[in-house]
């Protein structure tokens, strides 16, 4: 059996949960979130824990059962505490400003680069060259960070694009002659 699925999934005070057949829903204090359980996995639920466990023996069962523990674990660390990527422009003139529904970057292209912020998403620019994304499904968040990332990819040789926060670019050294 995984050794993910093994271990409990703990429910903090103040986050909710309703198993409804194949559907579980996940509530908390940022907000709801729903997910449809695999039929080889099966959640008990014991007090103010969650067990997951595969059904049946072999046939990815037991993978099934260690994911399905990992993504009830990411909601519920979601609608109590939120998650959050970091991003850093560098560059000389890269800026992004958040104007209503929409994230306006300058990268150095000929045109602005414009991206419409997703439904449960919020972007938050700190400063000109800082973008902070924030919430409640990790996928959601992870997904729309990438997205941004790609619009201009750090570079090796001067570093220059949109990084996380934390991600160190490896510097390649210039052509000699």
């Amino acid at each position: 059996m995984s050794r993910i699925a093994k271990m409990p999934v703990v429910l903090p005070p103040g986050v909710e949960i309703v198993m409804e057949g194949a559907a579980l829903t996940v509530t908390g204090p940022q907000g709801s979130l729903h997910h449809e359980i695999h039929p080889s996995v099966d959640v008990v639920r014991d007090e103010q824990e969650l067990h997951c466990s595969p059904r049946t023996a072999g046939g990815g069962a037991d993978a099934m059962a260690g994911t399905t523990r990992a993504l009830i674990g990411n909601m519920v660390t979601g609608v109590s505490e939120g998650f959050e990527k970091r991003l850093k422009l560098v560059g000389v003139g890269y800026r992004a400003q958040v104007q209503g529904s929409m994230l306006n970057l300058t990268l150095g292209y000929s045109h602005p680069v414009e991206f419409a912020i997703p439904d449960g998403i919020r972007i938050e620019t700190p400063s000109q060259t800082d973008v902070v994304i924030r919430g409640i499904d990790k996928q959601r968040v992870g997904q729309a960070a990438a997205v941004i990332r790609g619009f201009r990819r750090p570079e090796p040789y001067k570093g220059k694009g949109i990084k996380y926060a934390d991600e160190i670019v490896v510097r390649k050294e210039a052509k000699k002659k």
